[in-house]
């Protein structure tokens, strides 16, 4: 299977941050943080495992935030498979600054899995192939991060 361009592979999310996803400090409130990435994984490893995908969240691996987001920002996150395995697909999300540095304002790894009616794992429609996934950066340290979370072999 040819790799795909960077971005036909990866999936991007926009929010603006409202009062009411704020905290005390005016700030993107962290739960609000939470779902926005949940919803960026879940549409991330979704379009990763097709369109017959039933996926269920296994295990959020890590998440990171690095700035705080002030109400009236729009916020950004990409999403990228990085690890793909027999029912299951590991997905890193990146979250683009609103500031100058060119640093994310969060980042995160989250692990689904393709289930059955009967909520057992099954196996996805596409094998994982032999070949790793080919990553540039920021996704090749992701799954750096994620095979030391999951102690995964390369």
């Amino acid at each position: 299977m040819a790799e795909l361009p960077a971005n036909d592979i990866e999936t991007w999310t926009h929010r603006l941050v409202l009062p009411k996803d704020a905290n005390h400090h005016g700030t993107l409130y962290a739960g609000v943080l939470l779902s926005l990435a949940l919803e960026a994984g879940y549409a991330t490893a979704f379009r990763a495992a097709g369109l017959s995908a039933n996926l269920v969240l296994k295990r959020v691996l890590d998440i990171r935030c690095y700035e705080p987001v002030p109400i009236g920002k729009v916020v950004q996150i990409r999403g990228r498979q990085i690890h793909r395995a027999r029912a299951q697909i590991v997905v890193a999300l990146w979250g683009t600054s609103h500031t100058e540095s060119g640093s994310p304002w969060m980042d995160g790894l989250m692990q689904f899995v393709q289930v059955d009616g009967e909520g057992r794992p099954e196996p996805l429609e596409e094998e994982p192939d032999d070949v790793p996934i080919e990553l540039d950066p920021p996704w090749l340290a992701m799954r750096d991060r994620m095979r030391k979370l999951l102690q995964i072999r390369q």
